[in-house]
């Protein structure tokens, strides 16, 4: 089954995409929205590794499918001309470079007792994040859609209100919802491209969709955060955003590992760090129970969607050619990107506090409008530069 979804010969070798995802994994600030935005600006844009049917599929599924959005975006695009091997790298090189330095902080966060310093370094961060996602939920919008223009959104009229319908419904719930995905898919699908069981209704479908204690530890504790984490990491759809409040009500409310402000500190730790926002997990295990609740937490959060996507993959793509499956992921899509414009805005509410931040936003956008080899990095390290000094002054 696995060879079914391998293409021709693609254009780049194993070697190349795991060290692509190694460096998005190190480099790659922002959290799900501008990381699978900068995916498709890298791979399909710019290099042509991945045509666009490829990447918007891969988009479907993981959003399709429970766990962290990236994440499970990162191993498909490993699967599709790499199989099962191809998967595991990407899958180990995107999550591996951020795991490690959320267990240094979490070092540091026990040997001082907080992280005062990360505050304003945050201040300046948060702020410029949201103009480099912003940008990147722009760049989605127009490839997914169309442009903003009053023709091509009168083409794809049904699409945008599926779109407006994500931003809305995320802003409301603060959480992806995996019911209006569905329902967008199914009912763009029957609109555009019924399947051929639908209009012989006498023929019935062939199948269903399926859609500094550094090893201090107690092993009842570990079997705690493994359990918990996995339903974390089989039960949240979406973003690093949706997963947060299920976090806080078994770290907080029901074990109590931690306190509101180490809470806190362990999602302003993900923020500021690279990779996937929910790498925030391995922080979380390592101040409840060293390098092996670390080591635990990040292992049972990301291995259900690993599961899911490679199991899902193959199907899906050999699927996808059909007409009906088209529409049905141009609808969740559309709807998908919505939710991904939601999160910016929710994101952006907590982040944008005062002149200053709105400053540093907006000079985000335009430094990324105007400066084009100016790489995200560079802007992330002036923006906390910019927020110690004006934390400190």
């Amino acid at each position: 089954m696995e060879d079914k979804i391998l293409n021709q010969k693609p254009a780049y070798s194993l070697l190349d995409i795991t060290k692509y995802f190694l460096k998005l994994g190190t480099w790659g600030f922002g959290g799900p929205v501008a990381l699978v935005g900068y995916m498709h600006r890298d791979l399909v844009e710019n290099s042509g590794w991945l045509t666009e049917e490829e990447y918007k599929e891969g988009l479907a599924l993981a959003q399709l499918a429970p766990g962290p959005l990236a994440a499970q975006l990162g191993i498909y695009i490993g699967f599709v001309h790499y199989g099962l091997i191809g998967a595991t790298l990407t899958g180990l090189a995107f999550v591996l470079p951020s795991f490690i330095m959320v267990v240094l902080l979490g070092m540091a966060y026990q040997l001082y007792g907080g992280l005062p310093w990360m505050q304003a370094v945050f201040y300046g961060v948060g702020a410029a994040v949201i103009g480099i996602i912003a940008m990147s939920a722009y760049k989605l919008t127009v490839k997914s859609i169309s442009k903003f223009e009053p023709a091509a959104m009168k083409s794809k009229l049904l699409l945008w209100l599926f779109y407006i319908a994500g931003i809305v419904i995320t802003v409301i719930t603060e959480r992806e919802e995996i019911l209006l995905f569905l329902a967008c898919g199914i009912l763009y699908m029957l609109i555009k491209a019924p399947p051929q069981w639908i209009r012989k209704p006498a023929v019935l479908p062939a199948g269903i969709l399926i859609s500094t204690s550094f090893w201090k530890y107690d092993s009842n504790t570990l079997q705690q955060i493994g359990w918990f984490f996995v339903k974390a990491g089989a039960f949240v759809f979406g973003s690093g955003l949706a997963i947060v409040p299920f976090l806080h009500g078994g770290v907080v409310k029901e074990f109590g590992w931690l306190n509101e402000h180490q809470f806190v500190d362990a999602v302003a730790v993900a923020m500021i760090t690279p990779g996937p926002v929910v790498i925030t997990v391995g922080f979380i295990g390592y101040l409840v129970a060293g390098f092996p609740g670390a080591c635990v937490a990040a292992l049972a959060t990301f291995l259900p969607c690993y599961l899911f996507t490679v199991a899902l993959a193959p199907s899906f793509k050999k699927i996808a050619k059909n007409t009906s499956i088209k529409a049905f992921v141009d609808g969740i899509t559309a709807a998908v990107i919505g939710a991904l414009v939601g999160s910016v805005i929710i994101i952006g509410l907590r982040s944008i506090t005062d002149i200053p931040t709105a400053l540093i936003a907006i000079a985000a956008v335009v430094a990324l409008l105007y400066i084009k080899k100016l790489q995200e990095p560079y802007i992330i390290g002036i923006a906390a530069v910019i927020g110690v000094l004006i934390k400190t002054l």
